[in-house]
C-alpha cells in the first residue's frame, strides 16, 4: 500500500474543518485590517530564498526540497511565505508606485526537517505582509491583528518582544558580540560555532542548554541600539502598555530568517511542547532592496496552523441544510429538481439510494442536517415531501412544488 510520505498529512474529517475555521477566522480578520489575500507560486527560484533567508540560515542549509528541474533551472519548494510576495511585489513593480500595499496569503510551505509535534515537513501558514509604512504604529497594529486572530480562535498566549537594531547600530553591536562569542567558543555546539562567522546574531537563539548557560553574560542587542532605533522600540512598547497588552522584553529572541531589522515578536503556547511558538514576525526594511526592488519599508507575520490545531476552540456545531431521501426509487428524479433549486440558497446532501425512513433520519443526523426530508410511496401519488425538522422534532407533509 502506498502511504503519504513522512512528515505530510492528509487534512481530513474531523480536522478539516477545524482547518477551515482557523483559515476563515484570520483571513476574515486580515481583510477588516485593510489587507487582500495574494497567492504566490509553490516553486519558486533558489536563489530568492538564497538572497532573502539567507544562505547561512538552517532552512537555506539543511532544509529545502531543492532540485534542478527538467529545463536545467535550479528551483525549490517554498520553505515560507514572505519571500515569494517580495518577489510578487518587485515584478509588479509596485515598489515603483509608491504607497502602502497589505497582503495576507495560505498555504502550504515545505522544509525537510524531522516531523515532531505540531511540525511536518509539509506544512501550512497563513500570513500577512505589509509594504510602505515605516512607521512603528504599523508594527503595533500587526502585532494587535495576531491579537485579535488568537483571541477569535479561544488560544492562549504570551507576545515577546525585541528590537534587531538596524544597519547603524548593528555593526557594532555585531562586533562585540563575536569577540564575546570567540571568548566561548569552545563551550559552543557545532552549530554555533558555525555561526560565529556566518551569522553570529543566531547564536543567541540557540536551543541548547549548554549554550544557553554559555550565552547568559553575552552582549544584548536592546542595549547596543542607535537613538532612532531605541526610541522606536520606547515608542512600540509604550503603545503596548497604553492599550493594555501584556509582553515581555526577550532581549535574545531573533528570528530564524535573515532579513529582520528593529521590530521582532513571537507569540508563544505552553501548550505545544518545547517548540511553544505559534506565530512571529518583525520588520524588514532591507529585503525588497536585497531582492534588487526600490527600498521600501515593510513588516510582517506568519502563523503555523498546524501548530494552532489543536489549541483552536471550535465555535458551537449547528445543524444547517437540507438532507434529501427517497424511499421509492420513482422519487430520484423528483428529489434531484428539488435539491438543484435549493442549493441556489443553502447546503443540500443528497441521498440516491432507497432506504428506510429510520436509515435516512440517523444518515441526516450524522451529517447534522436541519431538515430531513423524504419522498417515500404515499408522498409519490400525493405529490408531496415529509419534512422532519432535526432541531424542532416538527413533522409535516408539503406539497413539492411549495416546498421548492
Amino acid at each position: 500500500m502506498i502511504q503519504a510520505l513522512r512528515g505530510m498529512k492528509d487534512i481530513m474529517s474531523p480536522d478539516n474543518s477545524r482547518f477551515v475555521h482557523i483559515i476563515e477566522t484570520a483571513s476574515r480578520i486580515a481583510k477588516r485590517y485593510g489587507y487582500e489575500y495574494i497567492e504566490t507560486p509553490l516553486l519558486e527560484e533558489t536563489t530568492l530564498f538564497k538572497r532573502s533567508v539567507g544562505e547561512s540560515s538552517d532552512i537555506v542549509g539543511k532544509e529545502m526540497y531543492q532540485f534542478i528541474d527538467k529545463g536545467g533551472h535550479d528551483v525549490c519548494l517554498r520553505p515560507e511565505g514572505t519571500a515569494g510576495v517580495v518577489r510578487a511585489f518587485i515584478q509588479n513593480k509596485l515598489d515603483k508606485r509608491g504607497g502602502t500595499y497589505r497582503f495576507f496569503y495560505h498555504g502550504p510551505m515545505f522544509r525537510y526537517e524531522r516531523p515532531q509535534k505540531g511540525r511536518l515537513r509539509e506544512f501550512h501558514q497563513f500570513g500577512c505582509e505589509s509594504f510602505g509604512e515605516e512607521s512603528v504604529y504599523e508594527d503595533f497594529t500587526m502585532i494587535l491583528m495576531i491579537k485579535d486572530i488568537f483571541d477569535a480562535l479561544g488560544i492562549g498566549y504570551t507576545i515577546k518582544i525585541n528590537s534587531l537594531g538596524c544597519p547603524e547600530c548593528m555593526p557594532g553591536y555585531r562586533e562585540r558580540l563575536v569577540t564575546h562569542l570567540h571568548d566561548i567558543k569552545d563551550g559552543l555546539c557545532e552549530d554555533c560555532q558555525r555561526r560565529i562567522s556566518t551569522n553570529p546574531i543566531r547564536v543567541l537563539d540557540c536551543k541548547v542548554e549548554s549554550c544557553r548557560t554559555q550565552l547568559q553574560k553575552a552582549p544584548l542587542i536592546v542595549d547596543n541600539l542607535c537613538k532612532t532605533c531605541d526610541a522606536e522600540f520606547g515608542r512600540l512598547i509604550s503603545l503596548l502598555k497604553s492599550h493594555d497588552i501584556p509582553y515581555e522584553l526577550d532581549p535574545k529572541l531573533v528570528r530564524g530568517l535573515d532579513y529582520y531589522t528593529r521590530t521582532a515578536f513571537e507569540f508563544v503556547s505552553s501548550e505545544i511542547g518545547a517548540q511553544s511558538a505559534i506565530a512571529g514576525g518583525g520588520r524588514y526594511n532591507r529585503l525588497v532592496e536585497f531582492l534588487d526592488g526600490k527600498p521600501t519599508p515593510a513588516v510582517g507575520f506568519a502563523l503555523g496552523i498546524e501548530r494552532i490545531m489543536e489549541l483552536a476552540k471550535m465555535p458551537k456545531s449547528e445543524r444547517e441544510g437540507l438532507y434529501l431521501g427517497v424511499m421509492e426509487p420513482d422519487a430520484i428524479e423528483t428529489v434531484l429538481k428539488i435539491a438543484h433549486k435549493k442549493r441556489q440558497s443553502e447546503k443540500v446532501y443528497t441521498e440516491y439510494r432507497k432506504k428506510s425512513l429510520k436509515a435516512h433520519l440517523k444518515a441526516a443526523d450524522r451529517m447534522q442536517a436541519r431538515l430531513c426530508a423524504i419522498i417515500g410511496e404515499d408522498e409519490l401519488k400525493t405529490g408531496e415531501i415529509w419534512v422532519k425538522d432535526l432541531e424542532s422534532k416538527e413533522e409535516r407533509r408539503i406539497a413539492v412544488n411549495e416546498f421548492v
